[in-house]
C-alpha cells in the first residue's frame, strides 16, 4: 500500500529549541539546562502514559523548569519556569524544514502534525513562519488523552486523518517516537541530523534521512 499521509513530530523534529538555553542563561542558570529540562519534560510525561494518564506538556514543562531553577538557585524559580516555557512561542524551524515540506507536498503527500505539546502552539510555530497551509491537520496527543509513544496516540492520529497505519510514515528526530509508530504500524522515518547511532533495541526505521528534503525522494 503506498504511503500518501505524513505525520510529523513537532519539538525537535520541526522547531530548534537550541534558543531554550538561553532562556536559562537568562535567569543566571546554566544555558546547558535546555537540553536536560526538555528531557526531563519528556521522562514525566512517558512516566504518565505507562500508567495511562495525561497531564498537559506546559504543566510539566513549567514544573520541570521550576525544580532545576530551583536546584541552580534561581530566585523565584516558578516565575522563570513561565519565562522559560514562553520560549516555546518563539521558536525557529530548523533549516531544512521548509524546503522538505516543499518537497513533500509537491510529491502529492498529505502532511500533518502529532505533537506531544499543545496544537495550539503547533499552530503558532508553524503560523509564524509561513507553514500551516501546507499541513492537513495540526494533531496534538492531548486529544488523544495519552502521550506518545503510547498506541492509543497514533491510533488516534490516524484515525482522525482516515488512514490505515500502511499509508501511513511517521517523521521524528526520536527513536522512541519512531518505535512507538512502528508499533502501531506506520512506516517511519528518522531524520538524523546529526549522523547519530540507532539504538539497536528499538525498531528499526523504515527511512533514515540527514536533512527533510531528502525524505521525498524515499516516498515518491
Amino acid at each position: 500500500m503506498a504511503i500518501t499521509t505524513v505525520v510529523f513530530d513537532v519539538n525537535e523534529t520541526l522547531s530548534d529549541l537550541t534558543p531554550m538555553g538561553a532562556r536559562f542563561a537568562a535567569l543566571g542558570a546554566p544555558e546547558g539546562l535546555g537540553p536536560l529540562w526538555f528531557a526531563a519534560t519528556l521522562r514525566e510525561g512517558m512516566a504518565q502514559a505507562a500508567g495511562g494518564e495525561l497531564t498537559p506538556f506546559a504543566e510539566l514543562a513549567r514544573t520541570t523548569a521550576a525544580g532545576l531553577l530551583r536546584r541552580h538557585g534561581v530566585a523565584e524559580p516558578d516565575a522563570g519556569a513561565r519565562h522559560v516555557v514562553d520560549g516555546f512561542l518563539e521558536l525557529p524551524v530548523h533549516d531544512d524544514v521548509h524546503g522538505g515540506v516543499a518537497a513533500l507536498r509537491s510529491a502529492g503527500l498529505r502532511l500533518v502534525t502529532l505533537s506531544n505539546g499543545a496544537a495550539s502552539v503547533a499552530e503558532r510555530l508553524l503560523g509564524d513562519h509561513g507553514l500551516r497551509e501546507q499541513f492537513d491537520a495540526v494533531l496534538s496527543v492531548e486529544d488523544a488523552g495519552i502521550w506518545k509513544p503510547a498506541p492509543a496516540s497514533y491510533a488516534y492520529a490516524l484515525r482522525t486523518c482516515g488512514v490505515d497505519a500502511a499509508e501511513s510514515v511517521m517523521v521524528a528526530v526520536h527513536p522512541w517516537d519512531l518505535h512507538g509508530a512502528a508499533r502501531a504500524g506506520m512506516a517511519t522515518a528518522w531524520l538524523d541530523r546529526h549522523g547519530d547511532t540507532w539504538p539497536g533495541y528499538l525498531s528499526p526505521p523504515t527511512f533514515t534521512v540527514g536533512a527533510l528534503p531528502e525524505l521525498a525522494g524515499h516516498l515518491a
